[in-house]
């Protein structure tokens, strides 16, 4: 066993979260070690591959989880520096405004949270800012306020989306650029240029961007991070095996490590976990000692409760026409966020997603829609396809959680009433007629590989909530752990509730106070 240097900061980690929040800290001069577990991601044409990371699932992670029922399945992770960013869409919403505050669905309460929208809004500004997002404000009708405007403007839509964006202005609904975390050039007019190859490709939603186009967290963070400040050290294939903490179960102390084939311990006056809501969770519940026999900070039992991840699904519609649009990832609906005339409770938010390719339609090809389509082959199926992401939120439920049982991993979850999810599906059905596609959706299983539901671990959130009562949270208001004064965590662990939009900038923002909290800590 071998002890390293001690550090002042250790962040575990590499993804939105950790990265974020290391860029941060890095000028400080203070000695930042941060472990990641995986390995820099190879860049090849493979990246843009269908075949190779829809269908093979070469990027996902290897290991095999458990569901209540004893089936098996791979969690859809990406263990790389960059974390799950390397391959997410780049969606980058906030929180509404009303998000913060409890809300009544059809199944139960989404809860409020003990800080309110105007805490994070100033951090929402600098994740913004910090991942390039280009977008319009003024277009969502529920876009909550801000205190400036977007530092980049909307990527535009191609000819056959905006044909997309008309029609729906025209049925009444109020469609709007999707806000997207890329790194584009400006036209002389000051709009988003579309000259970028990550966007005459389409593959950017769901790859890696072998170009370094996409605004993830090892392009704006890491790398650059490690490039300018010799006090952040970066470790890759660096899997964290426990905390350890000194013999008052008050502090940790370090973290234990198998690296290429060997143990070795860090040690820091500061730890931050920032390894994904589930990854997370399992870390400190793999940490547990005489004080802590449950599990590092789970004296409230917490630790791994309360799971949430978005009931997601993709859905393909089949056009009339062809749809030569390229990379289609740049509008989305929130008209029925917040529920609609004749329905009081929240229904969830509508958005492009990449587009279909003939390798993933054949993979997941099920016999009704053969026999809905049978002269139409894969190829040309994409050729007509325009596809559509839906989204609505999952409530956190005490029962849904993550944890061990023995060596396995067991993710319990427990699926809430599904009438918001049918009420969006039913909203995307009304528009087939208008926006010229057949009249049936094809559901696919986009993102997380092929023997694994899309519902299954996108979007995680909710395992390591904060609060004020020790009894009923994890962490503090700081996200630092009731338990442990020198204990951070920075990821979507930390969500009482999820909302309905992507959580990614919310962790950067979140990332980003924290981070504020431990400089001033360190002084």
């Amino acid at each position: 066993m071998t002890t390293r240097d001690h550090y002042d900061l250790i962040v575990i980690g590499s993804g939105p979260g950790g990265g974020a929040l290391a860029q941060r800290l890095a000028p400080t001069g203070k000695r930042i070690l941060m472990l990641e577990r995986g390995h820099y991601l190879p860049r090849s044409r493979a990246n843009w591959d269908a075949r190779t990371v829809f269908v093979d699932a070469a990027y996902q992670a290897p290991d095999t989880w458990y569901g209540k029922a004893g089936e098996s399945f791979r969690p859809g992770l990406h263990y790389c520096v960059g974390g799950n960013s390397k391959v997410y869409g780049a969606a980058l919403f906030r929180l509404r405004e009303r998000d913060f505050g409890e809300i009544r669905h059809v199944d139960g309460i989404s809860p409020a949270w003990p800080l309110g929208y105007d805490v994070f809004e100033p951090y929402y500004c600098e994740a913004e800012a910090l991942f390039h997002v280009h977008g319009q404000r003024g277009e969502d009708p529920t876009e909550p306020w801000s205190s400036q405007p977007y530092a980049y403007p909307p990527v535009l839509h191609e000819p056959r989306i905006q044909a997309l964006n008309d029609t729906l202005l025209r049925e009444g609904l109020h469609p709007f650029h999707l806000p997207l975390g890329i790194k584009l050039d400006q036209n002389p007019d000051g709009s988003a240029t579309t000259h970028s190859p990550c966007i005459r490709c389409d593959a950017f939603d769901g790859f890696p961007c072998p170009i370094n186009a996409k605004a993830d967290a090892q392009v704006i963070c890491v790398d650059p991070t490690r490039a300018a400040h010799p006090n952040f050290t970066l470790l890759t294939g660096a899997y964290a095996e426990r905390l350890l903490t000194d013999p008052s179960g008050r502090a940790v102390t370090g973290v234990r490590v198998q690296r290429d084939g060997r143990t070795e311990e860090y040690t820091a006056d500061v730890v931050v976990v920032a390894c994904g809501a589930l990854s997370s969770a399992l870390l400190l519940l793999r940490s547990a000692n005489d004080k802590h026999p449950h599990g590092l900070a789970n004296g409230s039992g917490q630790v791994g409760r309360n799971y949430m991840r978005h009931t997601m699904s993709v859905l393909m519609a089949l056009l009339k026409e062809p749809n030569p649009t390229v990379f289609q990832k740049t509008l989305a609906v929130s008209d029925f966020y917040f529920g609609e005339k004749d329905w009081p409770h929240p229904i969830g938010l509508i958005q492009m997603c990449a587009t279909s390719h003939a390798d993933q339609i054949k993979a997941e090809a099920l016999p009704a829609w053969l026999g809905w389509m049978p002269d139409m082959p894969f190829d040309k199926m994409a050729e007509h396809s325009m596809d559509f992401w839906l989204q609505s939120e999952d409530l956190p439920r005490p029962g849904n959680r993550i944890f061990y049982d023995g060596d396995k991993v067991v993710l319990d979850v427990t699926e809430g009433d599904d009438e918001a999810p049918r009420r969006l599906r039913r909203k995307l059905e009304d528009l087939l007629e208008p926006i010229g596609a057949r009249p049936n959706l094809l559901e696919r299983s986009l993102y997380l590989g092929k023997d694994i539901p899309l519902s299954g671990t996108a979007h995680q959130a909710g395992t390591c909530r904060f609060g004020t009562d020790p009894a009923t949270s994890v962490l503090n208001l700081d996200c630092r752990a009731h338990e442990l004064d020198n204990l951070y965590v920075a990821d979507a662990s930390f969500f009482p509730s999820i909302g309905a939009v992507n959580p990614t900038l919310t962790i950067i923002a979140n990332a980003l106070r924290v981070a504020d909290h431990i400089k001033a800590r360190l002084g």
